[in-house]
C-alpha cells in the first residue's frame, strides 16, 4: 500500500472530529468513504492531503510523512477536488486546467510543451475539450465538474481526491461523473479516494468503501462486506434490506426506516463501546 493513515486525530479548537483512525488505501483502486453528516468524512480527506493539519498520528505516502514532503513534490502525487470547487468569473476552461500544471512550472505562466500536451490529453479524457475556449461559469453543473477532473488530471498525479464531486449534481450527471472516474480507474490505473452520500452509488462504483461514524472507523472492505444490514445500522441509524442489483450483482440498498429513538441510544451506546 502506498498510502497508509496511522493514529491519525483531527479536530478544530478544541473538538475532536476524526479518533485515532488507521487505515490502509488500496493501491488503483477507487475507495470510497461513507457516514452521516457531520462524521468526519470531509475532515478526514482534508487531514490526508494536507490541507489541514491533524493533532496525532502520521499520514504515509511512500514510505514518507505528507508533513514532511515538498508541497510541490506532493503534489506530484496525488491531487484534490474539494466540496463545490468554485472559479473565478470569467476564467476560459482551458485556463482552469492549466492551474493542474502548476507543480511542474518553474515560472507562473510559462508553460511548457509537456504542460501542453497534458492539458489537452486531460480535456479530452473527460470529453471537455469542446469547451475549453468557453468560461467555466457557462457550462451546466456536469460539465463544471468534468472540467475541474480535467484539472486534477493535468496535475498528473497517480492518486486522485474527490470531496462528494457529484454533489448538487441531477442523476444524470452524477453517472457521467461517476463514470468518468471508473474509466479512468481502469484504463489509467488511477488510485480514486472519494467521498460519497449515496449508498448505491457507492456500492456500485466502489472496490473498497469506508464506513464511519463521528469520527471513528466501523468498517471497511469491499461492498458486501460493508453493505450490510449490521454496518448501516451503526453508521446511519437505519434499518435497511439490503438486496442485489441486478445489473452489477453488488448489494444495494433497497428501502430502509429510521431506527426507533430507544434502538437509536442502544446503537449509540454499542458503537461507543466498540471503538473506546
Amino acid at each position: 500500500m502506498r498510502l497508509k493513515i496511522n493514529n491519525i486525530q483531527v479536530g478544530y479548537d478544541d473538538q475532536t472530529i476524526v479518533h485515532d483512525l488507521s487505515i490502509e488505501i488500496p493501491d488503483g483502486k477507487i475507495t470510497t468513504i461513507i457516514g452521516a453528516n457531520g462524521c468526519g468524512k470531509s475532515t478526514l480527506l482534508k487531514a490526508i492531503t494536507r490541507i489541514i493539519p491533524h493533532q496525532a498520528g502520521t499520514v504515509i505516502l511512500d514510505g514518507e510523512n505528507i508533513q514532511k514532503m515538498n508541497t510541490k513534490v506532493l503534489a506530484r502525487e496525488l491531487a484534490i477536488l474539494p466540496q463545490s470547487p468554485e472559479s473565478a468569473s470569467g476564467l476560459l476552461v482551458e485556463e482552469l486546467v492549466s492551474y493542474g500544471r502548476y507543480p511542474y512550472q518553474k515560472g507562473f505562466g510559462n508553460l511548457s510543451q509537456k504542460d501542453r500536451d497534458m492539458i489537452d490529453w486531460a480535456l479530452e479524457a473527460t470529453s471537455t475539450a469542446e469547451f475549453r475556449k468557453r468560461p467555466v461559469d457557462a457550462l451546466s453543473g456536469g460539465q463544471r465538474q468534468r472540467v475541474w477532473i480535467a484539472m486534477a488530471l493535468a496535475q498528473e498525479t497517480d492518486i486522485i481526491f474527490l470531496d462528494e464531486p457529484t454533489t448538487y449534481l441531477d442523476m444524470a450527471h452524477q453517472l457521467e461523473v461517476l463514470e468518468l472516474l471508473q474509466q479512468l480507474n481502469v484504463k489509467e490505473g488511477r488510485t480514486i479516494v472519494m467521498v460519497l452520500h449515496d449508498l448505491n452509488q457507492a456500492a456500485r462504483f466502489s472496490d473498497y468503501i469506508i464506513a464511519m461514524n463521528a469520527g471513528h472507523l466501523i468498517k471497511a472492505g469491499d461492498a458486501t462486506e460493508v453493505m450490510t444490514n449490521e454496518t448501516l445500522r451503526d453508521v446511519f441509524n437505519i434499518d435497511a434490506v439490503i438486496g442485489e442489483d441486478p445489473r452489477t450483482k453488488k448489494p444495494m440498498c433497497i428501502t430502509y426506516n429510521l431506527l426507533k429513538s430507544e434502538e437509536r441510544a442502544s446503537k449509540k451506546s454499542e458503537v461507543h463501546d466498540m471503538v473506546v
